[in-house]
């Protein structure tokens, strides 16, 4: 390993990692998309000839008859979408990939408004009737997921107002996101200084500048900033508008669905009461002094009087190291197969496969994900390699999702994925697993201090960030609900004061940092989604905590647990482990083993200065 550059090295391996979409559509590009989507609507339109109208006089046995159409249904819609979508992921500049992303929306649109009927003759059904089919042999497949959909019961709207809403959405909320997809995936930085850019001045991606930030070199993080910020300024007032836009969109859309705050809809889809996220929430919000206290002490080890917003993810020891595709490839298919084979063996197919896309391009959607697909084919992860040590976690953290997806394929269309709030279960599993292999081989006081404080940092982001991130959320929405439209300026300030309450008095907000909300793409496409980031990254390590408690006995059961998928209600999944996630304690338990990371990072500090003596 050698030192990290600024820009991504030259990797000849890791410029040709990228993905096979073919089988999606039969190897026919976007004609398949035409054909998987002129099938979907014939078939949609026999369903509903079968069944609208006529859900309450329906057997048991037509319901399991009636949910194996859906599930095939879903499946081609689902193919095509995934088509459409990823591609047009790899290249948001490209304006035939953004077409056919909008006729995949819509044509799917008009699918699921024909179907709509379904979900509201099954909402109307009385609770009795409703238990005795959902008793029926043979619903397996759907059963979760048809008690589940009942909860929305009090705010479903009538069948022409929520057809009208579905039609509408095309021209309006998923406009507005797509376009702010694009206008953040064109935004380029252009380093200043030397130290940045190689003497050369040549405009890099959003994720490639940021990278900066884990940079040694102080001067380095303060030019990367202000570059960063200098680059988000031409667009700012247009995200501002779209996000405006769509704050006042979901207002209108929680009045007429009769949602009593801003959070609940996104509560109801992650089976979360409102009473357990806000406990979340202030459980965290309780604990900030936890990351001020390492900030503190970050600032020490940096020789620094305090530290600046810039300079919070800045290396505390001269480990910075650049890591080649190929030795990322093989420590993670390492790790998870010295966990378990199985994972191990699924986790290289997405290699062998090309079920992975790596590389920094023009126009590449910025960020990392999973994407799970259809349950009949295969996830696929997208990442923005820079070649940092980060990234290995980051591979080992989308792998997690991609494991997590493919051993719920078996749950089929209804089933396969969970709720937000374990969504990242796997994930972070995934890089906790990494992360100790990484501690292990760590020679030095100096990695070892690197390592865990890299990981500390990353558990800070995770969950006391992003409850911040949910914080300035509830900020915005309560105050554009309140006081109409924001000025950039207000965003601003309700930004600087959500991050303010997290960082008090240990790190500096600069200016410039008051617009780094506007390149965060979960405040306009998934509103209330950064908690769940909180959640399963506690849920997580409480997990990881059972599995060094338990030790191999403990994999069959995280095998299961994987395999259930959105199988159960949150609470069912978290028994299959061993976790109470209906203890009042819960999230206080999991805070507790943030501060032992903190304790190791505040050791291994104090091992570096005894060494160094």
């Amino acid at each position: 390993m050698a030192t990290a550059p600024s820009s991504p090295p030259a990797d000849p391996e890791v410029a040709h990692v990228a993905w096979d979409l073919d089988p999606l559509v039969g190897g026919t590009g976007p004609d398949g998309v035409e054909r998987l989507l002129v099938d979907a609507d014939e078939r949609s339109q026999r369903f509903a000839a079968s069944y609208e109208g006529k859900l309450a006089e329906i057997d048991g046995e037509t319901l399991v008859a009636a949910m194996h159409d859906l599930a095939e249904i879903s499946e081609l819609v689902g193919q095509a979408g995934s088509y459409a979508h990823l591609r047009f992921a790899t290249n948001t500049a490209n304006p035939e990939r953004g077409a056919l992303l909008q006729k995949v929306q819509e044509r799917s649109t008009a699918i699921q408004t024909r179907l709509l009927f379904f979900e509201l003759e099954w909402a109307a059904l009385d609770d009795a009737h409703a238990e005795r089919l959902l008793a029926a042999d043979g619903l397996e497949l759907a059963r979760h997921h048809l008690r589940s959909e009942r909860r929305y019961r009090p705010h479903l709207l009538s069948q022409p107002e929520e057809r009208l809403m579905a039609e509408k959405a095309q021209t309006g909320r998923s406009a507005w996101d797509r376009l702010f997809d694009e206008l953040t995936a064109a935004i380029e930085v252009t380093p200043t200084g030397e130290k940045i850019s190689g003497g050369a001045e040549q405009p890099v991606a959003l994720d490639v500048a940021l990278s900066n930030l884990f940079s040694a070199d102080r001067e380095t993080r303060r030019g990367t900033a202000e570059a960063v910020t200098t680059a988000l300024a031409p667009g700012l007032r247009t995200r501002a508008f779209i996000f405006n836009t769509l704050l006042h969109d979901k207002a209108v859309d929680d009045r007429l669905r009769e949602f009593p705050s801003w959070l609940s809809s996104r509560n109801l889809s992650n089976e979360a009461s409102d009473e357990s996220v806000l406990a979340l929430v202030e459980a965290v919000r309780g604990r900030y002094e936890l990351p001020r206290r390492w900030y503190r002490l970050k600032a020490e080890l940096l020789g620094l009087d305090k530290l600046a917003d810039y300079d919070r993810m800045a290396p505390v020891a001269d480990e910075q190291a650049s890591v080649t595709w190929a030795e990322a490839r093989d420590l993670v298919i390492d790790c998870y197969g010295s966990f378990s084979d199985q994972l191990g063996k699924l986790v290289r197919q997405f290699f062998d496969e090309r079920w992975i896309d790596a590389p920094v391009r023009p126009g590449k959607r910025g960020g990392a994900f999973c994407a799970s697909s259809v349950p009949s084919l295969h996830p696929y992860v997208l990442l923005n390699w820079t070649a940092r040590r980060r990234d290995v976690l980051t591979l080992a953290h989308e792998l997690g999702h991609g494991v997590h997806f493919a051993l719920a394929r078996k749950q089929g269309v209804f089933h396969q994925g969970t709720g937000l709030t374990l969504a990242e279960t796997a994930s972070v599993f995934g890089e906790e697993v990494t992360f100790a292999r990484l501690l292990a081989q760590a020679e030095t006081p100096q990695s070892r201090l690197a390592l865990l404080a890299e990981s500390l940092e990353d558990t800070i982001a995770t969950v006391f960030r992003q409850t911040a991130m949910n914080r300035f959320e509830d900020l915005v929405h309560t105050s554009r609900r309140e006081d109409g439209e924001l000025s950039v300026e207000r965003i601003g300030d309700l930004w600087a004061e959500s991050q303010g309450e997290l960082l008090g008095d240990a790190v500096e907000i600069t200016e410039g940092y008051r617009t780094w909300w506007s390149y965060v793409p979960h405040f306009i496409g998934t509103p209330g989604y950064v908690y769940a980031y909180s959640y399963g990254q506690l849920l997580a390590m409480s997990v990881y905590h059972r599995y060094e408690e338990e030790g191999p006995s403990f994999v069959p059961k995280y095998l299961e647990l994987l395999s259930s998928g959105g199988s159960k209600p949150p609470e069912a999944l978290g028994e299959i482990v061993g976790v109470d996630l209906r203890d009042p304690g819960f999230w206080d338990a999991g805070l507790d083993l943030v501060e032992r990371q903190l304790e190791a990072a505040e050791a291994a500090a104090r091992d570096v200065g005894s060494s160094d003596s």
